[in-house]
């Protein structure tokens, strides 16, 4: 009997001495994952361009700073689909005039995970030609006083360098989300019987409705899926090559009573998303969205800023709450200042539309030549690409770096959460996927600048440069 309790008690000791040892081993494990923080900076004057820092930060209790960002896991906002540029027919002409190796090397780059992609989420294309293609088209051009309105000319082969790099891209990204918009409609559906200009003829609303069907079912054919459209590109500015003008109470008429409809009709998900201009002019989707028959087809708004402001997006989030917001377009030019550029963009359309409740951001144009060529005649001769494609030259721009702060840390599906920021730091933060918190951060100050970074009890000193944006993870 003693020596049957002296056996008992042994093995409750060694039990007991087991558990605990595997109690502190997982606690010291998850406070030693916990207390890191690793990040990745860019400083303005391009002396270090998106490299991780060796230096890890660590999660303390002791607060070391009366200047304080306090991120909040538990108060959530929006999901987000991710980050992105354009893909133009002239980026895409380009990007497939690139040797094999270079082409599958940037492709990999631009859309994969692996350690030296940037990962973007979302791409947008023009519907027909854009601005940025080497000549103006779209899928249904006729000779003058022709017309087709059963669209049985309708062919999207001047398209072909656009879908099929698609193509490519989804196989190295399946879920990848694809926005379209069209410059113009066929000119013979016009005012002005040009793709310069003009509006669309009421006449012809309904034809133009089995337009847009006709695209999303040919580029679904070839296995593209379209996640979104806008009716109209920056439907205020018909003076561009291509552009056609489309008034809010136009689009809200199109919408209710021709493109919505014949989605519906023909099982398209496409999301229909309105506006697609600039932030000067939120009262353009607030009269679209006001209209009940509309709104019941509308997935959300779509903005640009080179007017306006970018607080006009919760502007537009307060008079529908239910409804959401992108940001679709922000180019920068041949002349700027890579300095000026990357702080600009980085606070107001990076961090500035995401915390304005957009669920994307896209810059503008993916590529161009050394010209920035191609342009359509009347197109723009300013617009700087993400990157420059010289031969099999590549060389990357301000809008890269911009894109990728984000993009290479906050994939799709990811939620912003709540951040504070103050004086010359601006910031926005995510909860991952995989339950990992991200944080980009800009100092737009031109002196360096500390602060704590608060989360629950813990506190991280943060040192950033002046000038400079970081992105830091932590678990």
């Amino acid at each position: 009997m003693n020596t049957i309790k002296s056996l008992f008690i042994l093995s409750t000791i060694v039990l007991t001495s087991s558990c605990a040892n595997n109690k502190n081993t997982t606690t010291k494990d998850n406070n030693s994952t916990s207390s890191e923080i690793e990040y990745w900076l860019t400083k303005s004057d391009q002396s270090v361009l998106l490299e991780k820092q060796k230096n890890t930060i660590h999660f303390t209790t002791e607060q070391s700073s009366k200047d304080i960002v306090e991120v909040n896991p538990s108060k959530t906002y929006q999901d987000i689909d991710g980050f992105g540029f354009t893909l133009t027919g002239g980026s895409a002409e380009l990007i497939n005039k690139l040797d094999p190796t270079t082409k599958k090397n940037l492709l990999q780059e631009l859309f994969g995970r692996g350690k030296n992609s940037i990962g973007m989420d979302v791409l947008r294309i023009s519907i027909g030609a854009s601005d940025l293609n080497k000549s103006s088209f779209t899928y249904n051009d006729l000779p003058a006083g022709q017309t087709d309105t059963k669209l049985e000319k309708f062919d999207i082969s001047n398209d072909l360098d656009v879908i099929n790099l698609l193509v490519e891209i989804q196989k190295i990204n399946p879920k990848i989300k694809i926005f379209a918009t069209p410059w113009s409609a066929p000119a013979w559906m016009k005012t002005n019987n040009s793709l310069i200009g003009g509006s669309l003829k009421p006449e012809y609303y309904e034809t133009y409705a089995q337009y847009f069907v006709k695209y999303i079912k040919a580029l679904n054919s070839k296995g593209i899926n379209i996640f979104a459209i806008t009716p109209q590109n920056e439907p205020e500015h018909p003076g561009n090559e291509p552009s056609m003008l489309m008034t809010a109470i136009e689009q809200t008429n199109f919408i209710k009573n021709n493109i919505g409809p014949a989605f519906q009709k023909n099982n398209i998900k496409t999301k229909i998303i309105i506006y697609d201009h600039n932030c000067d002019h939120p009262e353009y989707p607030i009269t679209v969205l006001n209209d009940a028959e509309a709104n019941k087809y509308i997935d959300g708004s779509a903005f640009h800023l080179y007017l306006g402001d970018i607080s006009a997006l919760t502007k537009v989030h307060e008079a529908f709450p239910k409804k959401n917001l992108y940001f679709t377009e922000q180019y920068t030019a041949k002349d700027s200042a890579f300095e000026n550029d990357f702080k600009w963009h980085m606070k107001n359309v990076i961090i500035g539309s995401i915390r304005n409740w957009s669920k994307a951001a896209f810059e503008w144009n993916l590529a161009n030549d050394q010209n920035f060529a191609p342009h359509t005649p009347k197109g723009c001769t300013t617009c700087k690409g993400a990157i420059t494609i010289e031969g099999n030259k590549l060389t990357r721009n301000v809008g890269y770096y911009i894109v990728a702060q984000a993009s290479k840390f906050v994939p799709v599906n990811s939620k912003r959460i709540e951040s504070t920021q103050f004086g010359s730091i601006s910031t926005v933060a995510f909860v991952l996927p995989d339950n990992k918190k991200a944080m980009v951060i800009l100092n737009d100050g031109n002196v360096n600048s500390s602060f704590d970074l608060k989360v629950g009890d813990k506190f991280a000193k943060i040192d950033i440069p002046a000038e400079s944006s970081a992105t830091y993870i932590w678990n």
